[in-house]
C-alpha cells in the first residue's frame, strides 16, 4: 500500500504546487504590453485573453467537483497540473489571437482541476480547529505565486521576449505534475470529529441543495463581487501604472509584484490567523473579517486610482491590496465549513463556477472595453472596481449579521 503523507507534508506540497498555479496564471498580465504589440490586439482583446482562461476554468470546474467527490483526487490533480503547464508553454508559441485564446483556455482547464480538488484534501487532513490556518498557508501561494508571475514575466521579457516568459513559467509543472502519485490520499471526512456524519457519495439532489443553503450562498455571492474587482485589478494593475503614471514595463511589474508578494503574503497570513482567533471568541469571526477588511479597502482603492501623484497612488494601492488579502483564508474556510464533508469538492467547484462566471471572467474585458470607448482612458474605466468591492462588503456584512443572530438564538 502506498505510504500516507503527514498533514504537514501534504500541505507543503500542495502549497508549493499552488504557487506554480498562480505564477503561470499571472505571467500573462506581466507581458501584456509587448504581447499585445506583437499580436496587434487592443485593450479589449487583451482582456478577452483572460476571459478565455476563465471559460476553461469555470466551465470545467463543476465536472472536476463531481469527480473530486467520487474518484482519485491525486490522479485528477496530477492531470490538472500537467495540462495547465502544457497550456502555459504553448502560449509562448501563439502566433495569432485565436491560438492565444485556445492555449489560455487550456491553462484554465488544468487549473480548474487543481483549484477545485486540493482544498478538500487539506480539509480532510486538518480538523476544524486548525483547518483555517492550514488553508491560510495553502492560499499564501496566491500572492507569492502571482507576484512571481509578474516579476518573472517582466524580467524574462526584458532580457529575451514575452514568449520566453511562458516557456520558463510552464516547464517546471510538466515535471512536478506527478509528485503526489506515489502517496495515499486521506479519506473523505477523515479529519471530522463529529461522529456519524454522512460520508456517502452525494447524489445530484444533495449538490442542488447547496443552492438552498443560505449561509453558503451569502459567502459565494460576496465572493463573486470581490473576485470581479480583484481579477480586474490583477490584470490591469501593471498596465495602469504604465499608462497613467508612465512607469516602464519592468518598473510597473516590479512594483506590482512587490506589492502583491509583501502585502499579499502578510495580509493572507495575518488575516487567516487573526480570523481563527476571532472565530474562537465569536461564531461570526470569519464573516466579520471579510466584511470589515473589504469595507476599508473601498475608499483606499478609489483614491489610489484617482491620485495624480505616483507615490500616493502606490501607497494607497498597497494598503488596499493588503486589506483585500486578509480575506483569503477565511472565505475559503467558510465555503468548506458551510457544507457537509461529502460535498466539499462540489461546494468548491460551484463556488469557482459562480465567482468566475459572474466575476473575473468578464471584469478584465469589461474594463478594457470601457477604456476603448473612453478613448483609451484606462484610469476612468477602472473606477468601476471599488463599486464592486462595496457590493461584496455589504453581502459579507449580511452574512456576519445572520451568523451572529443565529449564534445568539442558539446560545444557552
Amino acid at each position: 500500500m502506498n505510504a500516507k503523507l503527514s498533514p504537514t507534508r501534504l500541505l507543503l506540497i500542495l502549497t508549493g504546487l499552488n504557487l506554480f498555479n498562480y505564477l503561470d496564471r499571472f505571467v500573462l498580465s506581466a507581458v501584456r504590453t509587448p504581447m499585445a504589440t506583437d499580436l496587434g490586439i487592443s485593450y479589449g482583446d487583451s482582456g478577452r485573453a483572460f476571459t478565455a482562461f476563465m471559460v476553461g476554468y469555470f466551465v470545467t470546474s463543476p465536472i472536476f467537483g463531481y469527480l473530486g467527490d467520487r474518484a482519485s483526487r491525486k490522479v485528477l490533480i496530477a492531470a490538472g497540473i500537467f495540462v495547465w503547464s502544457l497550456g502555459t508553454v504553448l502560449t509562448g508559441f501563439a502566433y495569432s489571437f485565436g491560438m492565444l485564446l485556445g492555449y489560455r483556455a487550456l491553462v484554465g482547464v488544468g487549473e480548474a482541476s487543481y483549484a477545485t480538488i486540493s482544498p478538500s484534501l487539506i480539509a480532510d487532513s486538518w480538523g476544524p480547529l486548525k483547518r483555517n490556518n492550514a488553508l491560510t498557508v495553502f492560499y499564501v501561494a496566491i500572492p507569492v505565486g502571482s507576484a512571481l508571475g509578474y516579476i518573472l514575466g517582466g524580467v524574462v521579457a526584458a532580457h529575451w521576449d514575452w514568449r520566453h516568459a511562458f516557456y520558463v513559467a510552464g516547464a517546471p509543472g510538466l515535471l512536478l505534475a506527478f509528485v503526489l502519485l506515489p502517496f495515499r490520499e486521506p479519506q473523505r471526512g477523515e479529519s471530522e470529529a463529529a461522529a456519524g456524519e454522512s460520508l456517502r457519495k452525494p447524489a445530484l439532489r444533495d449538490i442542488l441543495g447547496l443552492f438552498r443553503n443560505g449561509r453558503y450562498l451569502l459567502v459565494v455571492s460576496g465572493y463573486v463581487a470581490y473576485t470581479f474587482a480583484l481579477g480586474a485589478f490583477a490584470f490591469w494593475g501593471p498596465t495602469f501604472f504604465e499608462t497613467v503614471h508612465r512607469l516602464s514595463i519592468a518598473a510597473a511589474n516590479s512594483f506590482f509584484g512587490g506589492v502583491v508578494i509583501v502585502a499579499g503574503l502578510v495580509g493572507t497570513l495575518l488575516g487567516g490567523f487573526a480570523a481563527t482567533a476571532w472565530q474562537k471568541r465569536n461564531p461570526a469571526g470569519y464573516a466579520w473579517m471579510l466584511a470589515g477588511s473589504v469595507f476599508l479597502a473601498v475608499p483606499l482603492s478609489f483614491f489610489a486610482l484617482l491620485s495624480v501623484h505616483v507615490l500616493a497612488a502606490m501607497i494607497l494601492f498597497s494598503m488596499a491590496i493588503f486589506l483585500l488579502f486578509l480575506c483569503t483564508g477565511p472565505v475559503n474556510t467558510l465555503i468548506l465549513e458551510s457544507v457537509p464533508a461529502n460535498l466539499r469538492s462540489s461546494a468548491v467547484a460551484i463556488s469557482i463556477f459562480l465567482i468566475h462566471l459572474f466575476g473575473d471572467m468578464w471584469s478584465p474585458e469589461i474594463v478594457g472595453r470601457l477604456a476603448d470607448r473612453m478613448g483609451g482612458n484606462l484610469q476612468r474605466a477602472i473606477l468601476i472596481l471599488p463599486g464592486a468591492l462595496l457590493v461584496g462588503a455589504l453581502l459579507w456584512f449580511a452574512l456576519a449579521v445572520r451568523t451572529w443572530r443565529r449564534s445568539c438564538s442558539t446560545a444557552p
